[in-house]
């Protein structure tokens, strides 16, 4: 995967728990669980802005381009 979620990093940097955004966003704690161990291909816009609400950062703070796994070209892409 070429983009990743930086969730887990924000929540270590935060000091906070995964429960603990849940209860604030709430988002699921399962969806949350997922996004942190990068388990998830898509979030929906409202998860994405609940979560930045709760931790109060914008959204390009919990997505990142990991260039080290850039796919290439010849690569199958899912629309």
């Amino acid at each position: 995967m070429a983009v990743r979620f930086r969730l887990r990093e924000v929540l270590d940097n935060a000091g906070i728990g995964q429960s603990e955004l849940s209860r604030s966003s709430g988002v699921s704690f399962a969806t949350i669980n997922r996004m942190c161990t990068n388990a998830t291909r898509q979030v929906s816009l409202d998860v994405l802005d609940d979560l930045c609400a709760a931790l109060k950062i914008d959204p390009g703070d919990l997505i990142v381009r990991d260039r080290s796994r850039h796919r290439g070209p010849g690569d199958q892409r899912r629309s």
